[in-house]
């Protein structure tokens, strides 16, 4: 029972991280434990299927959204920003912008990235897809 209350409390614990708290937490997993999430996940993504004679082409699923330069316009990128993520406070969206070149989101679908990047270019930032 006491082993099922800890995992409530961890998952409550991460669904009340920002973006940048979760992609901290991933990184010290990563290093604690000497595995990549991105490693974890791509055999099972890379194996052909049976039968198949060709692996069909990776058509890139995932991407990271970063901005590489706020450009001139840093506090309209501030606000798109904030947009884009909700739980990240003034302080937090005026450091990650100043720190440019730096990761805003973080595996998301392409749909999300082009509408993030869609408005931060729309505010002034230089944006790329990884």
């Amino acid at each position: 029972m006491a082993d099922k209350l800890t995992k409530e409390k961890l998952i409550e614990a991460v669904e009340n991280m920002s973006v940048l708290e979760l992609n901290e937490l991933v990184k010290a997993l990563e290093e604690k434990f000497g595995v990549s999430a991105a490693m974890m996940a791509a055999p099972a993504a890379s194996a052909p299927a049976a039968g198949s004679d060709a692996a069909p082409a990776d058509e890139q699923t995932v991407f990271n959204v970063v901005i590489a330069s706020s450009g001139a316009q840093k506090i309209a990128v501030i606000k798109a920003l904030r947009e884009l993520v909700p739980t990240l406070g003034l302080k937090e969206a005026k450091d990650l912008v100043d720190a440019a070149p730096k990761e805003v989101l973080t595996q998301v679908n392409k749909k999300t990235a082009d509408e993030a990047k869609e408005k931060l270019t729309a505010a002034g930032a230089t944006v790329e897809l990884k």
